[in-house]
């Protein structure tokens, strides 16, 4: 069984939206369902498809997390130690070209969110950063071309 890299707080997150599908959600959808039953005949009840396509989803979701809940690797990034880019970290690049700086947190796949600076791990970039050091200069293959990044500073905290 592989496991699921992740942070504490991204376990409690999955945790959480976990909770609020199987105690809210999911009650909600059954309701809908049942009151879209209700209206009589269900192969032209456009409720009664819509709440039964709504259920496959949060069902589909469930399975998920229940899989990566019980895959998951929880990572203290606070014990982590080093000088190089590894699980957890939180990285500021300058991009060689534009000199604009950005900060980003490496994390697992279920608790990326670019909004929110959380980098997947699996994203090209975090491929680039890992095992790289402050001040080493990478360059990433990413949908827009090849870009060219300085490491600015590596913090686990």
């Amino acid at each position: 069984m592989n496991k699921i890299p992740m942070t504490a707080e991204g376990y409690a997150n999955l945790q959480d939206e976990l909770k609020k599908l199987t105690s809210v959600d999911r009650p909600k959808i059954i309701e809908a369902i049942a009151e879209a039953r209700s209206h009589g005949d269900l192969s032209e009840n456009a409720e009664y498809q819509y709440a039964k396509e709504q259920q496959s989803l949060i069902e589909g979701r469930i399975i998920d997390l229940e899989s990566a809940i019980s895959k998951a690797e929880i990572i203290d990034v606070k014990s982590v130690k080093g000088d190089d880019i590894k699980f957890g970290a939180t990285v500021e690049i300058e991009d060689d070209e534009s000199g604009e700086r950005k900060k980003y947190q490496i994390v697992g796949d279920y608790e990326s969110d670019i909004k929110n600076k959380k980098l997947s791990i699996s994203s090209p970039l975090a491929r680039g950063l890992i095992g790289k050091t402050k001040e080493d200069n990478v360059e990433i293959n990413s949908p827009k071309g090849i870009k060219s990044y300085t490491i600015i500073s590596v913090k686990y905290i």
